[in-house]
């Protein structure tokens, strides 16, 4: 208690903090908010909809880990720069990301677009959800042509302390998908009722917009934009520093994510209520998720910024204040998800079977968020942001894919565990490695300057 009553008399701290975290916050919230109207809106139509979308929209969750690799370096490096004012090599930064996402979501659209029934086997083995699923894809693929483009002009205006807006943006495209869902599920306004391709329609729509917004912003006074002259020009020293610090931080969030993509599979294979209650707690836990990548994200620009400058002990007492905000998040985070367990599970439409797996599965979440806070904050926070990337891919193939990874398949398809059992295994892997982030933590690799 002491400790965080210390980090709250820290006016400087919490200033800076709360200038970055509350709109990157807000972002993140308003972008799982899409995933959450999904899931209503689609829930209110029918629970095979609701499944089948939750389970094709596992693509676009690992095309977003492509993209977070290079956004997320961009942002490590694109901070130290940004703390030096080298601006110069900050648009070199700009350039190389847009070239990387350029051509990872030219792949995910092709593969989308093409051959979606292909992507929907890793998914699911149900002919009725794999249907939905691939109607769902064929539309959504075109959005995914934009979506990492959209998510470099946002990195670089959070790095250069413009995160205020990319919360409207974000946020406004959130609130124009949402309206656009509910037109094109339900068929409002004279609009033909499309259920899961009306809300992959929305998602398109709302992407065109939110790209548009950043360019035109990039353009604007105190904002970076990236010099077009540039774009293929090669700096081969600063990308040997990007892809130093990208390839674990891509190897990382590959492992994690296709690692999530497999626990949503393995769910998947349980039966319809096993995945239609996935879906709905993965809803929740995405939601809630929130406020800890807030923090994360906004305390590695902070720690990148301190660290450009050189100021060692300042960047090493800002991460010991984000270490203890994680746990108070987690705690926090747990309560929360136990108020709203009830409220969740009586307003969705779900078979009653469902809504009892839900109900437990929503238990075991708000413990597992202890584990998730501290570790997003820890490792994708501090660690990130001093350029200490590989410790993730370390704890990552340990922790999920030798342990949690391994025990929820033996559970599920050769001992038949209940349900709950499963779900339960596909949380060990955050939970188990606390100690072993803390014992890392304390080692201080963390604390480099990555400029030249």
């Amino acid at each position: 208690m002491k400790a965080i009553l210390e980090i709250f008399r820290d006016r400087k701290f919490i200033t800076k903090l709360n200038t970055l975290m509350f709109p990157i916050a807000v972002q993140n919230l308003l972008l799982a908010s899409v995933a959450a109207a999904d899931a209503v809106m689609l829930g209110r139509l029918d629970q095979n909809s609701m499944a089948a979308v939750s389970l094709a929209t596992q693509v676009q969750f690992v095309l977003n880990m492509f993209i977070a690799s290079a956004t997320s370096t961009g942002v490590i490096l694109g901070a130290q720069y940004w703390g030096k004012r080298d601006k110069e090599t900050l648009n070199d930064i700009y350039s190389l990301m847009l070239n990387l996402v350029g051509i990872v979501d030219i792949a995910f659209a092709a593969a989308c677009i093409v051959i979606p029934w292909v992507l929907m086997l890793f998914f699911t083995n149900d002919p009725v959800l794999s249907e939905i699923g691939c109607k769902y894809l064929r539309i959504a693929g075109w959005s995914y042509l934009i979506t990492g483009f959209s998510q470099v002009y946002l990195a670089m205006m959070k790095v250069s302390e413009r995160a205020g807006r990319t919360a409207l943006i974000s946020g406004t495209a959130v609130v124009i998908n949402i309206i656009l869902n509910a037109v094109f599920i339900f068929g409002l306004f004279g609009s033909p009722a499309m259920g899961a391709e009306g809300a992959a329609l929305a998602t398109l729509i709302s992407r065109v917009i939110e790209l548009v917004w950043c360019v035109i912003s990039s353009y604007q006074k105190g904002f970076i934009h990236p010099d077009f002259k540039r774009i293929f020009k090669r700096n081969r020293l600063l990308e040997k520093d990007f892809f130093k610090i990208a390839a674990p931080i891509l190897g990382a969030c590959l492992l994690w994510g296709v690692g999530f993509t497999s626990y949503t599979a393995i769910m998947g294979h349980l039966g319809a209520d096993a995945a239609a209650a996935n879906s709905v707690a993965a809803v929740v836990r995405d939601l809630t998720c929130c406020f800890c990548n807030g923090i994360a994200s906004a305390g590695g620009i902070m720690l990148g910024y301190e660290l450009g400058a050189g100021k060692m002990e300042q960047a090493r007492k800002y991460g010991h204040y984000l270490r203890d905000l994680s746990w108070l998040t987690g705690i926090l985070t747990m309560l929360i998800i136990l108020a709203v367990t009830p409220a969740v599970a009586e307003f969705m439409i779900l078979t009653p079977e469902a809504k009892k797996l839900l109900y437990g599965m929503l238990a075991i979440t708000s413990f597992y968020m202890i584990g998730r806070c501290v570790n997003t904050v820890v490792i994708n926070g501090i660690f990130d942001g001093g350029g200490d990337t590989q410790f993730d891919v370390y704890s990552l193939v340990v922790s999920m894919w030798i342990v949690a990874i391994p025990v929820a398949c033996l559970g599920a398809f050769i001992l038949h565990w209940h349900v709950l059992a499963v779900y339960a295994c596909t949380c060990l892997d955050e939970v188990g490695k606390i100690p072993w982030v803390m014992h890392h933590f304390k080692k201080y690799k963390w604390i480099k300057n990555l400029t030249r």
